[in-house]
């Protein structure tokens, strides 16, 4: 909140299992992560994790929850949508209309499926400052946002950069996300595996396996340095 109300520009993480995972291997990721100004644990795993490991008042912010908080927080923010489709920015945009009249939406923009070229980034920077907003929702999807705001943050201070991921689906209601107690369980991932077992599979029982192991191993590890 205070990093938005500063309009200092740089940007935002939601970090989960799932992108702390890949980031072990991609270093593109991890620096990433490392630079935003915050990486918030988006997921139980990660907050009680952080608890253990010492640290205090840690606790589970998702991205699809933050993203209408900071909107009816602070209802003088002009917003701008970067991702996702045509289709789901308009249901997007329709659906935050109705639940917040007063919203100030500066531009929306879906980029082509596939890799960011130079020429695409161009234009998607150019519209955005011509928008003029305070804010630029992100969601592309890890680690494909991640690494784009850190890449195009400097170019569009003063806004500030959050990356959401599947925010725009859920709230656009393209997406259906997990009722509210499976969210508070921990389980949404395992609600959203349900709901695309081909296209999440792999993302969520091989990245899940070996989050555990690395925890496994830190803890072990951990131990043993006691020991000594």
């Amino acid at each position: 909140m205070e990093a938005v109300e500063r309009k200092a520009g740089g940007y935002v993480c939601f970090s989960n299992v799932h992108t702390v995972v890949e980031a072990h291997n991609d270093d593109a990721l991890r620096s990433a992560t490392n630079q935003a100004l915050v990486a918030a644990p988006d997921g139980k795993p990660l907050s009680v994790f952080a608890r253990w490991r010492g640290a205090k008042n840690i606790e589970q912010v998702a991205g699809p929850d933050f993203f209408p908080y900071l909107i009816e927080k602070n209802p003088n923010l002009r917003h701008f949508f970067m991702g996702s489709t045509e289709v789901t920015l308009a249901k997007l945009e329709c659906n935050l209309r109705a639940r917040f009249p007063n919203i100030d939406i500066a531009g929306s923009y879906s980029p082509p499926f596939g890799p960011m070229v130079d020429e695409t980034n161009d234009v998607i920077i150019e519209k955005i400052k011509v928008a003029n907003p305070d804010v630029v929702w992100v969601g592309l999807g890890a680690p494909k946002q991640e690494i784009w705001m850190a890449q195009n943050a400097q170019l569009l201070a003063p806004c500030i950069l959050l990356g959401v991921g599947a925010a725009f689906d859920f709230h656009a209601g393209t997406t259906k996300r997990a009722p509210q107690w499976v969210r508070q369980c921990g389980l949404e991932w395992f609600h959203r595996l349900l709901s695309e077992p081909r296209r999440l599979w792999k993302r969520y029982l091989v990245t899940n396996l070996k989050f555990i192991f690395y925890i496994s191993r830190q803890i072990i590890f951990q131990k043993l340095g006691r020991q000594k």
